[in-house]
């Protein structure tokens, strides 16, 4: 996903393979980027060309007319089936398909307009309604849309509105004879009752959907003076052995909000299925992925999307978005989508980082660099000035702040000389074939931003060489410094008692500023996203002086000292030397690599030791048994737990009851107590019995699955607050009122501090500890008792 499709890196290995040991010596450490670019580039050939286009032809991004009748199909199929979520999305996708101003696209907006009224989705469906007239709907479309906005207009309480939309379609129908002859009896009765119900100023007495949580004003910080988007309760600090790194200039308190920054560019990651498969369309009956339900440009979930006037993969939340989009970088970008696509997520936001920086910075700061890392001298001097005078710092102006810029990108550390050979070929091929297609599909020009006439030819090649330079710097960089954006998203409809949701990685993104943090295997600070934002806070009182804190990945909590070390080393060139890893080196009671993933004995239920044929760990236990075996068992069971989800979803929660139960006890037979299929299981049972209306038996599951999500996770991680912010909408559906005030004040206290007191979940826990307390005040007060 984020490096080429696997066939791209396969050729690549082969080339590489084939070189002439003369030229592989050539790259050596000492090699600067530019020499390596240029090395590399001129081996891109034409028969390499000819493949990765091939390759590139199966991500076909182009409109298809086919494609906009059989997804339009499937969703009148599915709108007459009740099912509106889905029916909207298939003519979501069927509107990516069309051209602008055909209309077809005007059919397809009303089609979905349809579909979000009936989800109560008023002021949404008003905007596809007004996109379906703006369009040029039909004759017979236009009575029927007319009659839908005056009804969505009347649902949000706004029938003056409504009235003048009625008394447009009137005037239409008397101007245009045609118009009301073809118009039903029923539309004219509808129409007679909308007018009635316009002039009593009354609505429906369906309510419209809750609109959804929207988010308070920022939380009040100071902002720093010398580090754009930190707080005030921060500092840039410099060491020889750390490098650049934040610092707390004063005391800090957990949850405290440390930097705010949004991405300086990010590029929304595919869904595997789609990498999988060879094509940028779903099939129909494939999920939804990232590239359907999140704006290309935001990164916000979408509702109804907007389509790109040039492609059918790239969907945005508005007109704006779209629009800022095709300024800032997608009018070069969007003939290039089944290139990026196939060369991968890294060498797109490489590309994207350039255009949005543009031409004359890219140049500027690439003719001027040579390799101008910070050596140890520089980092002595700057040490040992005063804290604000750090000009001599890479990344930061002449004045001494580091700001979230394209400067403060150009100069994190792409580690060169650390990277493989084989992986620096990769990455030079990749970036000489996106060089060679903006040259043959003659965009170097709107990338420079000028034009470049035959005579100017060298100067041409220059420019593009700085510009593929900067790129392989940023692939290179995107190894130790991309951000994955991630997002907490429901699975199912949406609309069930208790919210079913997981973390999954929505984007890859460049931080600046959030790049500072060094690596810790238990960190003192949380990283979250709202959409392309990303939020640092305190997990923990940061003392003056401490230095700020963030976990790249492996965590004390999921993987022993050799494991995470080996990862860190592998990844991001460097040996571990946090708390946690100089404790627990060398201990005799140092975790297991696999302490959550240990198979348990079947004689003794102690853990499984060894590789292939594993022995229990009790010595006077000898049993043997092989992995193969045990892997064969596991997989049976996870093929059995998914029969018993697709019971529950096919509305059957007593036999997937049953099957779950069954599951649960071999789980335990065959995995460690803190196994996550283990605690899977128990969140499992507990959906299901969420739907038979069982809330005691809900709860006692997903305490279970609570202690496994602890033993996994950490007792204060944000993804047992999330356990607990379900275990608290169980509870309070079921009025055990004591112990939901409980729980709901334990996962306020941990998501306020990874999420803010306005996160979306925090507030809804705080208007249940609201509700429940106003009804244990009035039972009080009636000398009433409330049973729990």
């Amino acid at each position: 996903m984020d490096l080429p499709v696997e066939k791209w890196k396969l050729y690549a290995k082969q080339k590489w393979t084939s070189l002439e040991p003369a030229l592989k010596e050539k790259l050596c450490p000492a090699l600067s980027l530019r020499d390596c670019f240029l090395l590399f580039s001129p081996l891109f050939q034409s028969e390499d060309e000819e493949y990765l286009y091939s390759l590139a032809r199966n991500y076909c991004v182009k409109k298809d007319p086919s494609m906009v009748l059989l997804y339009k199909a499937e969703g009148n199929e599915r709108f007459r089936k009740k099912e509106y979520r889905t029916a909207g999305m298939l003519y979501s996708k069927a509107l990516a398909h069309t051209e602008v101003s055909t209309p077809e696209r005007a059919v397809c907006y009303a089609n979905r307009s349809a579909a979000l009224f009936h989800l109560d989705q008023f002021e949404v469906c008003l905007e596809d309604i007004g996109r379906a007239l703006e369009k040029g709907c039909s004759h017979g479309l236009y009575p029927k849309i007319m009659l839908r906005k005056a009804e969505c207009l009347l649902s949000l309480g706004r029938p003056q509105e409504a009235a003048e939309a009625l008394c447009s379609l009137e005037s239409k129908m008397s101007a245009e004879q045609s118009l009301a002859a073809d118009s039903s009896q029923m539309l004219l009765n509808k129409l007679g009752q909308l007018k009635a119900k316009a002039c009593q100023g009354s609505s429906f007495v369906r309510p419209p959907a809750l609109p959804s949580r929207t988010q308070k004003g920022l939380e009040p910080w100071e902002e720093n003076n010398w580090i754009s988007c930190a707080s005030a309760a921060v500092r840039l600090s410099v060491s020889p052995s750390k490098g650049r790194y934040l610092a707390a200039a004063r005391d800090i308190l957990p949850g405290e909000t440390l930097v705010r920054e949004e991405a300086f560019v990010s590029v929304l990651c595919p869904g595997e299925i789609l990498l999988l498969r060879g094509s940028a369309d779903t099939t129909l009956d494939e999920p939804s992925d990232n590239e359907d339900l999140n704006c290309h440009h935001c990164l916000r979930r979408l509702l109804a999307s907007v389509p790109c006037q040039g492609c059918s993969y790239a969907k945005y939340c508005s007109q704006t978005c779209a629009q800022l989009a095709w300024k800032n970088y997608h009018r070069i970008e969007c003939s290039l989508g089944g290139l990026l696509l196939t060369l991968g997520v890294f060498c797109h936001v490489a590309f994207r980082a350039i255009l949005v920086a543009g031409f004359a910075e890219v140049n500027t700061l690439t003719r001027q660099s040579c390799g101008d890392d910070l050596g140890e001298a520089d980092v002595a001097k700057v040490s040992a000035s005063k804290e604000q005078d750090l000009a001599s710092v890479p990344g930061c102006d002449v004045d001494g702040r580091y700001r979230s810029s394209y400067r403060a990108v150009f100069n994190l550390l792409p580690h060169t000389e650390k990277q493989s050979p084989e992986f620096l070929f990769l990455c030079s091929l990749s970036i000489a074939a996106l060089c060679q297609r903006l040259e043959d599909a003659h965009l170097a020009a709107l990338v420079c931003g000028k034009s470049i006439s035959e005579s100017q030819e060298g100067a041409k090649a220059a420019e593009l060489k700085n510009l593929g330079e900067a790129m392989l710097k940023h692939m290179l960089q995107l190894r130790c410094n991309a951000q994955a954006v991630t997002t907490l998203r429901e699975s199912g409809s949406g609309d069930k008692p208790v919210a079913s949701s997981e973390q999954v990685r929505l984007a890859v993104g460049l931080f600046p500023v959030v790049s500072l943090l060094n690596h810790s295997c238990d960190p003192n600070t949380s990283v979250t996203f709202k959409s392309t934002t990303a939020e640092v806070r305190a997990l923990q009182p940061i003392a003056q002086g401490q230095e700020i804190l963030h976990c790249y990945g492996p965590h004390k909590c999921r993987m022993g000292v050799a494991e995470r070390r080996k990862e860190l080393l592998s990844q991001y060139f460097f040996e571990c030397q946090c708390l946690p890893c100089r404790s627990e080196r060398g201990s005799s009671s140092q975790r297991s690599a696999s302490q959550h993933g240990v198979f348990r004995c079947p004689a003794c239920q102690a853990p499984l030791q060894g590789e292939g044929m594993l022995h229990c760990s009790r010595e006077a236990c000898k049993v043997q048994i092989s992995e193969d075996r045990l892997q064969h068992q596991l997989h049976e069971l996870q093929q059995l737990t998914k029969t018993a989800l697709e019971l529950l979803d096919n509305s059957q929660p007593d036999r997937s009851v049953k099957l779950l139960l069954r599951c649960r006890l071999e789980a335990r037979r065959l995995l460690s107590p803190e196994h996550l299929m283990v605690g899977e299981m128990e969140d499992h049972l507990a959906q299901a019995y969420v739907t038979l209306g069982k809330w005691q038996e809900a709860a006692g599951h997903l305490h279970s699955s609570i202690q496994v999500v602890e033993a996994h996770y950490g007792p204060s991680s944000i993804e047992v607050g999330q356990e607990l912010f379900k275990l608290a909408q169980v509870l309070f559906n079921g009025c055990a009122v004591p112990e939901a005030l409980c729980i709901i004040r334990k996962a306020e206290r941990i998501l306020s501090v990874h999420l803010g007191p306005q996160g979306g979940q925090v507030q809804e826990l705080q208007e249940m500890q609201a509700c429940l307390e106003e009804s244990l005040g009035a039972s009080t007060a009636a000398g009433g008792r409330l049973l729990s």
